[in-house]
C-alpha cells in the first residue's frame, strides 16, 4: 500500500516517496526551553513519534529524525533576568524537564537533538551566503543586526499562501535598521543589558542568531541540503516555517520536500499556553492519570485535528487503555509478556487507516475490534485464538506507542513479573474458595472473600468461563 501524507504547503494529500530509497530524513522544530512543558507543548512530539514508528514498522524505512532544542531566545533572556538566574542554567533545567516528560510519554529519543547555540558557526556561514547572494543585509545603524530582504525573494509567502503586502511587520528586532518592516532578523546584535555569555563574535559584531536561522542551519548540517519532511506545530507555519524555507531556498538549498503540521491542544476553545493560565504541566497531569493514558489521549485524535481538553478527557483515555490491557492480561496471564517481532502481519484495516495520512482513529478502531474478538474467543474457550489476537493487539498498539505491555510504562523487571506471578497464585486460590462457597450456596463466605480481595486492590469480574481478576487502577502500580 502507498503511504499518503498531507503536505501543508500544497494543501493536498501526496504519495510519500523518499528522496533516497529506503531512507527518510525528518526535521522537527523542538521546544524553546523557557519553561517546563505542558501537554499542549508535547503534542507535536507524540504526533511525529507515531509517524516515525509507522515509517519504520509499516514501511521498513530507516528514519533519521532530528529534533532541535532552542536553548536561547528573547523569552529565555527575559525570564532568566527576572529570576536572577543565568540564562543557560534556566534553559538547561527546562531542557531536562522536557526530555523527562517526553520519555514519560513513551516518545522515542530522536536520532539527534542539537542545541541551537552549539551551531553558531553554521548559522554565520549561512548568513554570509545570503548576503553574498543579495538576499540579506547588515543594518546601517551599527546595531549589528542582519536582516533577510523578503522582497528579494519573489517566492516569499509560498508556505502559507500570503502576499508580502498583506503581512504584518516582523517584530523580532528594532525596525530602524530595516529596509522593509517585514524583513526578519537573521542575526541580532547584542544589547547593553544582555549578558556577554549570550553573544558570539561575527563580522557584524557580537550578537546571537535569530530564531528562524537556527533551524535552517541545523537541518542542513544533519540532514543535508535536501530532506524529506519538516514538521512542527501549526502555530509555527508563520512566520517561523515561512522564514525557514525562504532563507534556505534563497541560499540555494532545496530544503524540505513536504511540510507537516500538527494542531493544538485547546482548553475552552483556546490554545493551551502559559499566557492563558490554563497550562497543564506534564509532570502534574501524570499524577492524575498514568502516563500511558495521557499518551493514548494525545495519540487518539488525528494529528491535524484540534484536541479539546475537558474534565473527563483522561478518564476516557484511561478506560480505553484498561480495556486493551485487560484483554492482554486475560489472554496472556498477569505475568504474560509478548514482544512484537516486527514480522506480524498487521490487519488490513489498520494498515489502510495508517497509510491514509496517519488515520489513528481508524487504527484504534481496528485495535478495539480485535480486543472484542479476543475476549469473545476467551469466553468461548479458545485460548490459542485469543493469544493470536493478543499478538496483533500488541503489534498494533506498539506502532502507536500505546502498548500496555511495553516495560516503559510499568518499569517492569523480573522482580515485578515474579511478584505478579506469585500474586496470581494467591488470588486464584481465594477465587477457587469463593467458587466452592457459591456452589454450596454459602453466599456470606463468597461475599466475604470478594470484599477481602476488593479491599486489597483486586477487581473481580465474573464471566461465563469463571472469575477473572485484575489490579484496581491506582492500586498496586
Amino acid at each position: 500500500m502507498t503511504l499518503r501524507l498531507f503536505d501543508s504547503m500544497s494543501r493536498e494529500l501526496r504519495d510519500f516517496v523518499p528522496l533516497q530509497p529506503g531512507r527518510v530524513g525528518i526535521y522537527i522544530c523542538g521546544l524553546t526551553t523557557q519553561a517546563p512543558p505542558h501537554i499542549g507543548h508535547v503534542r507535536f512530539a507524540v504526533a511525529f513519534d507515531v509517524l516515525r514508528r509507522w515509517l519504520t514498522r509499516g514501511h521498513g524505512l530507516d528514519v533519521t529524525l532530528v529534533r532541535n532544542v532552542t536553548d536561547l531566545d528573547d523569552k529565555i533572556l527575559r525570564k532568566s533576568a527576572e529570576a536572577g538566574e543565568d540564562w543557560f542554567a534556566l534553559s538547561y533545567r527546562n531542557e531536562v524537564a522536557t526530555s523527562q516528560a517526553l520519555a514519560l510519554l513513551g516518545v522515542l529519543p530522536p536520532t539527534y537533538e542539537p542545541r541551537a547555540m552549539g551551531h553558531v558557526t553554521e548559522m554565520v556561514e549561512l548568513v554570509e551566503v545570503l548576503i553574498e547572494r543579495g538576499h540579506a543585509y547588515a543594518a546601517e545603524d551599527g546595531s549589528g543586526d542582519v536582516y533577510f530582504d523578503v522582497r528579494s525573494w519573489p517566492a516569499y509567502g509560498e508556505v502559507t499562501h500570503q502576499r508580502i503586502d498583506d503581512m504584518s511587520a516582523a517584530e523580532d528586532a528594532d525596525p530602524r535598521g530595516k529596509r522593509d518592516p517585514r524583513d526578519f532578523a537573521l542575526w541580532k546584535g547584542r544589547k547593553d543589558d544582555e549578558p556577554q555569555s549570550a553573544s558570539w563574535p561575527t563580522p557584524w559584531g557580537r550578537g546571537r542568531p535569530g530564531w528562524h536561522l537556527e533551524c535552517s542551519a541545523m537541518a542542513r548540517k544533519y540532514l543535508g541540503d535536501a530532506f524529506d519532511i519538516h514538521g512542527g506545530g501549526v502555530d509555527l507555519r508563520f512566520p517561523h516555517h515561512e522564514n525557514e524555507q525562504a532563507q534556505s531556498r534563497a541560499a540555494g538549498l532545496p530544503f524540505t520536500s513536504l511540510w507537516m503540521h500538527n494542531a493544538w491542544v485547546t482548553t475552552s476553545g483556546e490554545k493551551m499556553s502559559k499566557s492563558l493560565g490554563n497550562s497543564l504541566l506534564v509532570h502534574e497531569v501524570t499524577k492524575k492519570a498514568r502516563p500511558l493514558a495521557v499518551r493514548y489521549y494525545l495519540t487518539a485524535a488525528h494529528y491535524r485535528s484540534m484536541i479539546e481538553f475537558h474534565e473527563g478527557s483522561l478518564a476516557e483515555a484511561e478506560a480505553a487503555v484498561d480495556r486493551i490491557e485487560g484483554f492482554l492480561r486475560r489472554a496472556l496471564g498477569p505475568d504474560g509478556a509478548l514482544v512484537p517481532t516486527g514480522d506480524e502481519r498487521l490487519p488490513d484495516d489498520f494498515v489502510e487507516a495508517m497509510d491514509d495520512d496517519l488515520g489513528v482513529s481508524g487504527a484504534l478502531a481496528a485495535v478495539h475490534e480485535t480486543v472484542t474478538r479476543g475476549n469473545t474467543a476467551l469466553d468461548e474457550g479458545e485460548p490459542e485464538t485469543a493469544r493470536e489476537l493478543a499478538a496483533l493487539v500488541v503489534a498494533m498498539t506498539d506502532v502507536l506507542g500505546v502498548n500496555p505491555l511495553d516495560p516503559a510504562w510499568s518499569g517492569a523487571d523480573s522482580s515485578t513479573s515474579d511478584a505478579l506471578a506469585a500474586l496470581d497464585v494467591l488470588v486464584r486460590q481465594r477465587l477457587s474458595a469463593r467458587g466452592a462457597a457459591r456452589s454450596a450456596r454459602d453466599y456470606s463466605t463468597s461475599d466475604a472473600i470478594r470484599d477481602e480481595l476488593v479491599a486489597a486492590g483486586i477487581t473481580i469480574e465474573d464471566t461465563p468461563t469463571g472469575a477473572r481478576w485484575s489490579l484496581t487502577r491506582g492500586r498496586g502500580e
